[in-house]
């Protein structure tokens, strides 16, 4: 079916730092970090991009290399318009999907979810229409209970508050939170500990690709 014969119904935007210079907690060598830090985003996006009721993954990035290999999973890029503020990028990018994709809820999506599973996501994104069609904000706390995996809200009321202790900040505004029980979609990874639980848990294939070049080059 044609995007112009159905209405869009959302779009994952995922930000993504070049992988340089992300996930630094992981306490890693420089070329297996980068290479972690990318595996996650690509495990991400393919998971967003294979889940229905996803009309398109938006990435947003700043990494030619990650924005060519997301393009040939199907995904939208677009530059990185606020580098050093994630908040201001994001609402830059939900007007958009507004622009792009009229009607659609946006829904900003952590890029370090490599055990992301569509299913679960799909159920997610269920409960944020009944919750964005009632003109609330949603938004799914993560593992630890302290930070924020996904928010969406209408392009008009779509102002995120990522950073630290982003679920209290989230839900004091009035956010809903969904997806108690989503696991692969609260479940990112910032340390060593987390990557060991994803892991075990499941991933997509290329973090599992460079979970196994990691492990090689350590023995």
């Amino acid at each position: 079916m044609s995007a112009d014969a159905r209405p869009a119904r959302c779009v994952v935007v995922v930000p993504v730092k070049p992988p340089t210079y992300g996930k630094s907690r992981l306490g890693l060598p420089a070329d297996h970090r980068r290479e972690l830090a990318e595996a996650f985003a690509l495990d991400t996006v393919h998971a967003a991009a294979a889940t229905p009721g996803v009309d398109a993954v938006l990435v947003v990035t700043d990494d030619h290399g990650l924005a060519a290999s997301v393009r040939t999973l199907g995904c939208e890029v677009i530059p990185d318009g606020v580098s050093d503020d994630l908040n201001a990028t994001l609402v830059q990018a939900a007007a958009e999907v507004a622009r792009r994709w009229p009607g659609a809820v946006p829904v900003a999506l952590c890029a370090d979810l490599p055990g992301l599973r569509p299913v679960e996501l799909a159920g997610v994104l269920g409960e944020v229409h009944e919750q964005v069609a009632a003109g609330r904000v949603a938004f799914v706390r993560d593992h630890t209970g302290r930070g924020t995996t996904l928010y969406a809200a209408a392009a008009d009321a779509f102002y995120p508050s990522f950073g630290l202790a982003s679920a209290a900040r989230h839900e004091a505004a009035g956010a809903v939170e969904v997806g108690t029980t989503a696991t692969s979609v609260r479940t990112d990874v910032d340390d060593p500990d987390d990557l060991g639980a994803a892991l075990l848990a499941g991933v997509g294939p290329h973090t599992t690709r460079a979970s196994e070049r990691r492990a090689t080059h350590s023995g």
